[in-house]
């Protein structure tokens, strides 16, 4: 198995390609406006090495173009709770292996890297979404389901 690395500006648009894969797997959709915006965005926020949004990576194995699999992650902050008393959280996100390299562990190399990153960044209390397929590999890292329901509002 590769070793994951940190994501560059460079992988913008393999990243964006592989959340694409994933936001297809729980949603078809034919609409690929947001891409390019997302790309940009990307390629500023992984260029600040000082930043609260990251990625890990997996390049595809045999010299192939591309990536095999990914993992973001943010930083974010509110106030504190007696859970989480200085209020710091890390979200992963956008976890994705490429179906031709899948069951090889990379999706877990990239968990695991973000996982690193977040323990070095002080962040002690991470949270993310998890499908039915992805369910296992968080429960085998440690994750556990909360009581807390999501909601949402779009603006």
């Amino acid at each position: 198995m590769s070793a994951a690395r940190r994501a560059v500006p460079g992988d913008a648009e393999e990243l964006v390609r592989l959340r694409k894969v994933m936001l297809d797997a729980m949603s078809p959709s034919d609409d690929v406006r947001w891409q390019p915006l997302t790309a940009e965005t990307l390629r500023a926020r992984l260029a600040d090495p000082d930043g609260e949004l990251t990625a890990f990576v997996v390049d595809a194995p045999d010299g192939r173009p591309g990536l095999a699999a990914c993992a973001a992650g943010t930083v974010n902050h509110s106030l504190g709770s007696p859970g989480n008393p200085t209020g710091t959280s890390g979200h992963v996100f956008n976890v994705c292996t490429d179906p031709v390299h899948r069951r090889r562990g990379y999706s877990r190399a990239c968990v695991e890297a973000l996982l690193d990153w977040y323990r070095a960044h002080g962040v002690a209390r991470v949270d993310l979404f998890a499908t039915a397929a992805g369910e296992p590999l968080y429960a085998a890292l440690g994750f556990e389901r909360t009581p807390a329901p999501s909601m949402r509002l779009t603006l």
